[in-house]
């Protein structure tokens, strides 16, 4: 399709696919990141078309705004209460369904809507699948307060982790340190490879500068994986074969927004 690449068609079509599991009433958890925003997009077209009644949850100030402007009901999490269902992105997903989150910098309130919810499904590209989690940098959410002292701290974990390479750096915004919608500042780790995930995580966490990592070990439900070609392959567990359907990559031209 003219003006759309095949990664953002794939977006659209794993976006498109996933909407189709809302129901009429539900309670949603809306993600963040280009993935999620096209979600949000197709999550309104269908809202519109069929009347749908739905009370969202963003999991960012910016997919807050995007929701609204295309006049989707947006709450607290707290004015929702349990969500039905939580749809959002991933930067890397294994073959066990674990992710790596966080490259847009909103893992915590990701991970607090996800927990809140029955079911999560991931979106993504083909090119977000590996082998092993960890060529993606892991984002560490952190307080601002003692900074240095978080990062000396995250290092000597990394010492003893099971990774391939052991470098971080506080992301950066201009001159000043990146930001999250909570005021925290994210220490991005350069791991290789992740061998042991559940250990690393628990082992960051335990850190009390430390607020949230961009591991969600056993968090999601469902993936669905978007083709530039409007194929789209549905994964329900880890290990199954995916469930393989279509969507019309040219309905990408009539979404709002």
């Amino acid at each position: 399709m003219p003006g759309l690449t095949e990664s953002e068609l794939a977006k659209f079509a794993a976006a498109q696919r996933s909407v189709g599991f809302v129901e009429d009433g539900m309670k949603l958890g809306l993600g963040t990141g280009s993935t999620a925003a096209w979600m949000v997009r197709c999550l309104a077209a269908r809202a519109r078309a069929e009347g749908l009644r739905l009370t969202c949850v963003p999991t960012s100030d910016r997919t807050a705004v995007q929701a609204k402007d295309l006049g989707l009901e947006v709450v607290s999490l707290d004015e929702a209460g349990w969500l039905d269902l939580t749809i959002d992105g991933a930067d890397e997903i294994d073959p066990a369904m674990n992710l790596i989150k966080g490259g847009g910098g909103a893992h915590l309130r990701e991970k607090v809507v996800a927990m809140a919810s029955d079911r999560m499904i991931v979106i993504a590209d083909p090119g977000k699948e590996v082998v092993q989690l960890g060529a993606f940098a892991l984002p560490i959410e952190v307080l601002s307060f003692g900074l240095d002292s978080s990062v000396a701290q995250i290092a000597r974990v990394l010492e003893n982790a099971e990774v391939a390479a052991r470098t971080t750096q506080v992301r950066m915004a201009g001159d000043a340190p990146f930001r999250t919608d909570e005021g925290n500042c994210i220490v991005d780790a350069n791991l290789g490879a992740i061998g042991q995930p559940e250990a690393l995580a628990h082992a960051l966490n335990a850190l009390p500068g430390v607020v949230e990592t961009g591991l969600f070990l056993g968090v999601c439900d469902s993936v669905v994986i978007g083709h530039g070609d409007g194929r789209v392959d549905m994964i329900a567990a880890p290990g199954a074969a995916p469930e393989t359907s279509r969507v019309d990559p040219a309905e990408a031209a009539h979404l709002p927004g």
